[in-house]
């Protein structure tokens, strides 16, 4: 997976979004200050398709309306405004169309400056983009690849928002924790995801393991023109990818694993191959 998966394009010219404090509104007004911060929102080089042709199936978004834009259109956004949703979401399937056996994970997990009619009218868009691909809730250990090439589907939704009960292809929140370290030093975060897997429950929900560092302001401040990739996750990915290589899937295993900048290290080859131990354990037991 992926971490803010769709802030590989941001808007430095569109006003800051309403996910950020006052204070950095009223700052963002010079274009030097929106310049920085583009600096520190984009944590993918990668566009959605080239994100899929490398492996990345777990897509964490986060979107927004844009305050005082007429009628309900949806963004992406971090710190800045990213695309339009609805073309991601087409870009997402035109990949699906050609590989009919690959499966994604979508979790719509942070909603700012919207309504229910904002949300009727994106999970609308869901719906147009993807149609009888859609995974329906179901019981998460039956959600096997072999039930879903049966049932010719393709992405499972997760909509950390109440109105996921309304509609049977939106799967909860609930179903799809990420606990968040929200650290920057690289050895806090792997203790933290060890824990958290520790405390991973054993039936009934999916799981993604956040192996990302975050800013704090001060770190921000001492390193304002370097931005995330080159102040944070250059120097500490091969920690984090040889975390990866030393876990085990399953129960009770890691499940998910999201990044910064996915194509720096082999990193979904590496959590790919995690698999292999799976069809190990499978081999033995016959």
């Amino acid at each position: 997976g992926s971490h803010d998966s769709f802030s590989y394009w941001v808007d430095e010219k569109s006003p800051v979004g309403p996910d950020q404090a006052t204070a950095i509104k009223r700052l963002a007004r010079i274009s030097l200050v929106r310049k920085i911060m583009k600096k520190w929102s984009v944590t993918q080089n990668l566009t959605f398709k080239e994100q899929l042709e490398g492996g990345i199936r777990y897509f964490d978004l986060r979107v927004s309306s844009k305050p005082g834009e007429i009628g309900q259109e949806i963004y992406f956004i971090h710190g800045l405004f990213g695309i339009k949703v609805w073309d991601g979401l087409k870009e997402i399937n035109s990949f699906l169309e050609h590989h009919p056996k690959e499966v994604i994970f979508l979790d719509f997990n942070h909603f700012y400056a919207m309504d229910d009619s904002h949300h009727h009218f994106l999970i609308n868009r869901i719906r147009s983009a993807f149609e009888s691909k859609l995974c329906c809730v179901e019981c998460v250990e039956y959600v096997t690849l072999l039930y879903m090439w049966e049932k010719k589907h393709q992405v499972l939704i997760f909509y950390h928002h109440p109105l996921y009960q309304e509609y049977p292809f939106l799967w909860p929140g609930n179903k799809m924790p990420a606990p968040w370290a929200n650290t920057t030093n690289v050895h806090k975060l792997l203790q933290f995801l060890e824990t958290t897997l520790g405390e991973r429950s054993r039936y009934g929900t999916f799981h993604v393991s956040q192996a990302i560092l975050t800013p704090r302001v001060k770190t921000i401040a001492r390193h304002l023109i370097r931005g995330l990739k080159n102040t944070l996750v250059h120097r500490n990915l091969p920690m984090i990818l040889n975390w990866v290589k030393a876990q085990k899937p399953g129960v009770m295993g890691v499940n998910i694993i999201t990044s910064d900048f996915v194509e720096l290290v082999d990193f979904a080859a590496t959590v790919i191959a995690l698999n292999d131990l799976l069809l190990e354990e499978d081999e033995s037991a016959t």
